[in-house]
């Protein structure tokens, strides 16, 4: 466990990013800063904070050899590795804007990010990004340099492309430090696009480097502390609380291979923390689930029992319940069910958090239950991006925290939470009319979120936008609905439909494994596409939403669904980067299933 060694560098110590970066170098040359799957002699290694200044002088003095001045825009598309921060904080010591690319975004989506920020250099993966940037080359013109950092096959004068390693030379010198004040464009991070074109959000220096800081005051992290970092870095929550927040703490971040390897990876590396979305921690909720449904009853009463107790230990711990006598079995618990599980991420994590979007509370019992500290936060890509977050020793898991220092909170019209703080960005990049929209003239940003407020405890009550209201005027809050029903393992992916409808419908995608128990339980052949349309099969999917909708209003019912086995894709367009629903573009795509659930009414 760590040893309580605690060495922060506070935002008016660090100034800027690259400023933090070179601060931590100079605290703690060398201290483990990166830990990293090498793929050519199969293991791990280690690079230090030193060796990392010596990379980034490295790929600053290759820059200095391009047509680039300070406040031009550099890309990246690259898994999360330690290259990503080397050409991060290359880039922003010489005073460039770098935008972050999702490795898995459509060609179409990726050439419109590079296009519209007008980049010049852009950093990719290898061949298969190459590959996938052909059928959109005739819209990349403006580049001057595409790095690839695996070697490329490339078409005979394509003078644009080099390989990194032939680029850099073979020392960089000094870091340099030629980034502008605190308050300059740092980074255009491109939102997901749920409807319509992405939108380019500026953030300064001051903005990320204000918001690491006071997340820094929400758990304190130690120097030895070791971080599994597998969220794309391309992502805001996961590029602050996961690359600078370490940076400014001193703590080791080990990249995660791939999430199929996650599992193996967290046994392997053992982490003291951990950054995720809710559908992770939801995917193992559900596999949990479904190991026990093939256990005998008494396992899963155990394993209920664990949960129970366990979760009533953690509000007694936190003030909010009395001590019971049933606390005594703990121990024993602990070591037949809760430790077996917790082993399962390494053993050793301390912290855990979950953002991006709602945590099911169910979810979050489960696992708190079980001894993992679990928190909750909250934010916008806007907000660079934490708003709020649970404390570990003030946590209400069915919130999403406290506002962060700094941060002012109100409800605005129809309880649309409505914050002011030292994160919100500059602005939308080329687009000032959608930046008034969400920015007003007192500086208030508008969410979108419809919460309430309760011993400053911030609580989601639905989305403004996001509200399906039937033909009978009554309003139902689909994002909710999905969530409930997510947590039965034999659904993958859903989405409500019925905005001036006279019912709610399904589109649902199932978990191919569950799929085939399921199917075979109703004697129905999973191979056979047919039986997806069979009868029994909706009458019996239709069932067990009714379980999982049980506490909705009775409106708030599915009355059709439609089931599919193909999973709903970034490729196929119809869900973003983050993996949040293209809405619009799911109903076009399924426009016939949806007409055939509403056939007669």
């Amino acid at each position: 466990m760590p040893n309580g060694t605690v060495d922060i560098i506070s935002a008016e110590e660090a100034g800027t990013l690259p400023g933090l970066f070179r601060e931590r170098v100079r605290r703690t040359p060398d201290g483990i800063a990166y830990r990293q799957y090498d793929e050519s002699s199969e293991s791990w290694f280690d690079t230090t904070w030193s060796h990392m200044a010596h990379e980034v002088a490295r790929w600053q003095a290759a820059f200095s050899g391009e047509d680039l001045s300070a406040g031009d825009r550099v890309a990246v598309l690259l898994r999360n590795c330690r290259e990503w921060v080397i050409f991060d904080q290359a880039a922003l010591g010489c005073g460039l804007v770098l935008v972050p690319l999702y490795t898995e975004d459509r060609a179409e989506n990726i050439a419109y990010i590079l296009q519209n920020a007008g980049v010049k250099v852009l950093l990719l993966e290898g061949e298969d990004h190459w590959e996938r940037l052909q059928s959109v080359r005739d819209k990349l013109g403006h580049l001057t340099r595409v790095l690839s950092l695996h070697p490329i096959n490339a078409p005979e004068g394509e003078t644009r492309l080099r390989t990194v390693s032939d680029w850099l030379p073979v020392a960089g010198g000094e870091l340099l430090q030629n980034e502008g004040p605190a308050g300059e464009l740092a980074t255009i991070v491109y939102t997901s696009g749920t409807t319509g074109r992405p939108k380019g959000v500026m953030l300064s220096h001051r903005n990320i480097v204000w918001n690491a800081w006071r997340c820094s005051e929400v758990v304190r992290i130690y120097t030895d502390d070791i971080l599994m970092s597998f969220l794309p870095l391309s992502h805001t929550f996961e590029r602050t609380a996961g690359y600078y927040l370490p940076i400014m703490t001193g703590a080791t971040v080990a990249y995660a291979r791939s999430i199929p390897q996650l599992a193996e990876d967290l046994q392997l590396i053992k982490p003291t923390l951990m950054i995720s979305v809710p559908r992770i921690f939801e995917r193992v909720y559900n596999k949990i689930q479904a190991q026990l449904d093939d256990k005998p009853p008494v396992a899963r009463k155990l394993f209920e029992i664990t949960v129970d107790i366990g979760w009533k230990r953690f509000l007694h711990q936190q003030g909010r319940g009395s001590w019971r006598l049933s606390f005594l079995l703990w121990p024993v618990l602990n070591h037949l069910v809760a430790s077996k599980i917790i082993a399962k991420l390494g053993g050793r994590m301390r912290l855990a958090v979950s953002g991006g979007a709602a945590l099911p509370p169910k979810v979050a019992q489960t696992f708190i239950g079980l001894g993992l500290p679990l928190i909750q936060g909250y934010g916008l890509t806007e907000t660079s991006p934490v708003i709020s977050a649970n404390y570990p020793d003030d946590n209400e898991p069915a919130s999403i925290g406290v506002p962060l220092q700094d941060v002012e909170c109100r409800l605005g019209e129809d309880d649309e939470l409505l914050i002011r703080s030292p994160g919100i960005m500059l602005g939308y990049w080329d687009n000032p009319e959608a930046t008034r929209d969400i920015i007003d003239d007192e500086g208030w940003l508008h969410t979108g979120d419809k919460v309430r407020i309760q011993n400053r405890h911030i609580y989601i009550t639905g989305r403004l936008k996001e509200i399906l209201v039937l033909a009978n005027g009554e309003k139902v809050p689909p994002a909710d609905m999905e969530m409930a029903i997510l947590l039965d393992p034999l659904f993958e992916q859903v989405m409500i439909i019925g905005d001036n409808r006279p019912y709610l419908c399904a589109l649902l995608v199932f978990n191919p494994e569950q799929w085939e128990k399921f199917a075979r339980s109703l004697n129905l052949d999973p191979a056979d596409s047919s039986s997806l349309e069979n009868e029994d099969l909706l009458s019996a999917v239709l069932d067990q939403l009714h379980q999982r909708l049980a506490t909705f209003p009775g409106y708030a019912q599915v009355r059709q669904a439609s089931c599919t086995l193909e999973p709903w894709s970034i490729e196929s367009g119809l869900i973003t980067p983050t993996l949040k629903l293209r809405r619009d573009q799911i109903m076009d795509y399924f426009a016939d299933k949806v007409e055939k659930m509403y056939e007669g009414h």
